[in-house]
C-alpha cells in the first residue's frame, strides 16, 4: 500500500512538473509554451509585458513554427503565426485600438498605409465596438494561410478574417518594428 501511494505521489509530481514545464509565466500570467494554428505546431518564441509609464498594460506571447532572434526573421518566417494578449489593466476598446493604431503609423511608410487603407480602418474601428476590456481579456492573432488574419476576444471573432499578408505584418511590427511600442518587450518577443 505504501509502495502505491508512493508511486501515485511521484506520479502526481511528474504530472504536476509537466504542467507547469508546459507554460511560461510573465508576471502571473501564463502562456503555452506550445499551440497549434492551421492545423501546425507552433513554439512560443517569446514572451513579455507591455509597460506603460510604469502600469502594466498587457502580457504577450508570440508563436512561430521555430524561434527567430531577429525581427526580419520574424517577419519572413513562412507559415502560420500567432500573437496572444492577455490584458492586465481595464482599458476601454478605443484605448487598446489608438495605442495599437499609433504603434503602426510609426511603423509603416506612406506607400504601406495606402495599400493596407482598408485593413487599417477595420482593424481600427473594431476596437471602437468594444465598450471595455479586463484583467484576463485575451486578444488573440493568428496568420492563417489562405486565410488571412483571424483576430478575436476571448475566443469569438473580432471581425471577417483579412487576407493581406502585409497586415499581419503591420500587426507584428507594433511590436517587433523598428519603432516598436515598447523596446524591452521587442528584446523579450525575440528571445532576449
Amino acid at each position: 500500500m505504501k509502495k502505491l501511494a508512493s508511486s501515485l505521489l511521484v506520479a502526481a509530481a511528474l504530472g504536476l512538473a509537466s504542467v507547469s514545464a508546459s507554460a511560461v509565466e510573465v508576471s502571473g500570467v501564463k502562456l503555452e509554451d506550445s499551440v497549434k494554428v492551421a492545423g501546425k505546431d507552433l513554439v512560443l518564441n517569446g514572451a513579455g509585458i507591455r509597460v506603460k509609464v510604469f502600469f502594466k498594460v498587457y502580457a504577450l506571447g508570440l508563436y512561430l513554427s521555430d524561434k527567430k532572434t531577429k525581427a526580419a526573421d520574424v517577419l519572413n518566417a513562412p507559415g502560420p503565426k500567432r500573437f496572444k494578449i492577455v490584458m492586465m489593466r481595464d482599458l476601454t476598446g478605443e484605448e487598446v485600438g489608438s495605442s495599437f493604431m499609433a504603434a503602426l503609423d510609426k511603423n509603416l511608410d506612406a506607400s504601406e498605409k495606402t495599400k493596407l487603407a482598408g485593413e487599417l480602418r477595420k482593424f481600427n474601428d473594431t476596437f471602437k465596438t468594444i465598450s471595455g476590456m479586463k484583467p484576463g481579456d485575451v486578444i488573440v492573432g493568428d496568420w492563417v494561410p489562405g486565410t488571412g488574419s483571424v483576430l478575436t476576444l476571448n475566443g469569438k471573432p473580432l471581425a471577417e478574417p483579412m487576407p493581406e499578408p502585409l497586415f499581419y505584418n503591420a500587426m507584428l511590427r507594433i511590436w517587433v518594428g523598428t519603432k516598436p511600442a515598447d523596446d524591452d518587450l521587442k528584446e523579450a518577443l525575440l528571445g532576449g
